[in-house]
């Protein structure tokens, strides 16, 4: 039978779900919640076992939140304020907050023979926090105000209170709905090199479907008539995350519709030029709806001197501005990486985050998150991502390791919501340039190893480059295919992902490539030049000249979990730093890269080192690097 409460329908099962046969059948995948097969930490919504989820309802408790509507100045986010009052309440009584509101049995995987009943609540929010987060005496009085941001999701929002805790909760009270006044408004945008130096990508986020509008983005030179670029249409169902029905939080507890995802290509673009956009929807009766202007600036044209500033970094994550799910401590550093690179976003023009980008983990809502916690960096300079183990792995699903790290994804949402250009972006690996720069970014979530397609892709990136032109060759993949004494490899006895460098040092030092960059590893560190376990020079602050090896550096402390290191520091090592922070570059011309580590606590520069060099540098032969010569004449 159901129940209304707040106008809200709730199925009342005649008894208690029995639900412990789930729990049963996954339990050989249940390593889905850790946040790293080799790191502590969890999805903080992997902690509610919304399953159990038992009716308790009392109308001495109730819940309210306003305001009703959300948006109405174009907002794309707005804070909420929860009251809550309750005559039974307990120190582990939270509050969780859906999207959609109208949660119920119809969200459930569909019923078999080994469900004895269905759950009457299959979802998990999208947020939660305790109800005595703002007052400690809660439990005393009953009453406790809490402040919730939400950003625009396409749907309606419900707050419910439970008791119970997150292992056994108990549905008390739900509040009244909530919505943005256009749920479903062209958000986010998020912008990415395409296939060429002149063309720049805009990917965003609606609620619209091709049947329902034409998306389209309105640009051009700031302070001219803008023009309009049409835009693709993708989105993806539940039944196309992986794993089992019952194992997967993709396709179960984890899913949410992720609404459509748009994509425009701004071509011909004037070099160092600053264009104006926004996003657009022609809707069936002719009327448009428009996002907010945003501006990027094109790239130089390549080879072309100016100041060019590169930011790399990998394993961000998200976090909560309000404070919610606030005992998970999941990726505590993830908001000061954000709040470092907005504060220079005047001095950046392109991010590479390589790897683990929400740590949604088959929890789609984190998705639209993450993409509105770095739109002021997304909006305004090139996003460019590598594929991580938390966006891609799965067992059974192609990827190089066999692990569930990405809670049933298998690549999928990172592949639709953000752009690369790659030629097929099932396989993550693509080149692209900006100015001076030559980038070859690797996917170390496919086998890279010698006779691969991916392993002929990478030379091919390697030795297109004109080192007249673009003398700074840079690689990067997520997992640590190079050097680290990050202590987890140490207790495997190696530096690196076993067969990780096996093949692809001769190719770096074939190719000369100048820095490997890595994620994986939550901390940063910084080699030598260094070729086959040898450092190929003592110096380690300014490098001139021919330079005989490749500077490996891991830079995994974007924001999640920190790795720890081994207690032996090889004669490798420059420098070890446990804490949070990102790598930028600067060139400014043809002779010249500065390298800078910056904590993202501070903003400040903690390791540093110069390149300077001719062209006539990276010509000479170093041990491996050129081909056999001939005595004729």
């Amino acid at each position: 039978m159901e129940e209304t409460v707040n106008h809200f329908p709730v199925k009342v099962p005649s008894k208690i779900s029995a639900v412990l046969m789930f729990w049963l059948l996954c339990s050989a995948n249940l390593t889905f919640v850790q946040a790293d097969i080799h790191g502590a930490g969890e999805q903080a919504l992997a902690k509610i076992d919304i399953y159990k989820t038992t009716l308790a309802l009392d109308g001495s408790a109730v819940i309210t939140a306003y305001p009703r509507t959300l948006g109405s100045l174009g907002e794309d986010s707005e804070w909420i304020t929860v009251n809550i009052v309750n005559e039974k309440p307990s120190a582990d009584d939270w509050v969780g907050v859906f999207s959609p509101a109208n949660f119920n049995a119809s969200t459930c995987p569909p019923q078999d023979e080994q469900w004895q009943e269905t759950p009457y609540i299959c979802t998990a929010p999208i947020k939660y926090k305790y109800a005595n987060y703002s007052n400690p005496e809660y439990t005393e009085t009953g009453k406790s105000t809490l402040r919730f941001l939400l950003i625009n999701q396409r749907a309606d929002f419900a707050f419910v209170l439970f008791s119970g805790g997150l292992s056994n909760p108990k549905l008390v009270s739900v509040s009244n709905k909530l919505q943005f006044l256009n749920p479903q408004a062209p958000l986010y945008p998020r912008l990415a090199h395409g296939k060429s130096w002149d063309e720049m990508t805009v990917t965003w986020t609606s609620g619209y479907n091709i049947d329902e509008a034409v998306p389209f983005v309105e640009w051009g030179m700031k302070g001219e008539t803008p023009k309009r670029s049409p835009a693709g249409t993708l989105t993806f169902k539940q039944n196309s995350m992986c794993g089992r029905i019952r194992c997967s939080p993709a396709r179960t507890v984890g899913w949410r519709d992720p609404g459509f995802i748009h994509t425009s290509f701004l071509k011909d673009l004037w070099p160092n030029t600053v264009y104006t956009y926004r996003m657009g929807h022609i809707l069936s009766d002719g009327s448009c709806v428009r996002s907010k202007l945003f501006s990027f600036k094109s790239s130089p044209y390549p080879g072309q001197d100016s100041l060019q500033r590169v930011i790399i970094f990998g394993d961000m994550g998200k976090a909560e501005r309000d404070g919610s799910n606030e005992y998970s401590d999941y990726q505590p550093g993830s908001l000061n990486t954000t709040d470092q690179l907005i504060k220079d976003l005047d001095n950046i023009d392109v991010v590479f985050h390589i790897g683990d980008l929400s740590y949604a983990n088959g929890y789609i809502s984190q998705w639209d998150q993450f993409t509105a916690q770095v739109q002021p960096i997304t909006s305004t300079v090139p996003y460019m991502i590598a594929s991580g183990n938390h966006e891609r792995n799965w067992p059974n699903s192609g990827s190089f390791y066999d692990t569930t790290d990405s809670g049933g994804e298998c690549g999928v949402p990172a592949e639709t919501m953000y752009y690369v250009p790659a030629e097929n972006r099932a396989k993550f690996w693509y080149s692209t340039d900006y100015g001076m720069f030559h980038f070859c970014i690797a996917d170390s979530e496919h086998d890279w190893r010698e006779g691969t397609e991916q392993y002929k892709f990478i030379e091919k990136c390697l030795a297109s480059v004109d080192r007249q032109k673009q003398p700074w060759l840079i690689f990067s993949a997520h997992r640590v295919l190079g050097y680290s004494s990050n202590s987890w490899y140490g207790l495997e006895g190696a530096f690196e992902e076993p067969m990780g460098r096996e093949s692809l040092q001769k190719l770096w030092q074939k190719y000369r490539v100048d820095i490997a960059f890595f994620g994986h590893v939550h901390n940063y560190e910084r080699t030598c030049p260094i070729y086959q376990n040898q450092c190929v020079s003592k110096e380690k602050h300014h490098y001139s000249g021919t330079v005989n090896g490749t500077i490996h550096v891991v830079v995994g402390g974007g924001g999640s979990h920190l790795s720890g290191f081994s207690s032996m520091i090889p004669n490798w090592s420059i420098y070890r730093d446990y804490d949070f922070g990102f790598v930028k570059l600067t060139a400014s011309d043809h002779s010249s890269l500065l390298f800078e580590y910056k904590k993202s606590s501070d903003g400040k520069v903690y390791d540093s080192f110069t390149i300077s060099r001719d062209y006539r540098d990276v010509l000479a032969c170093v041990h491996d690097s050129c081909p056999a010569t001939t005595l004729a004449t």
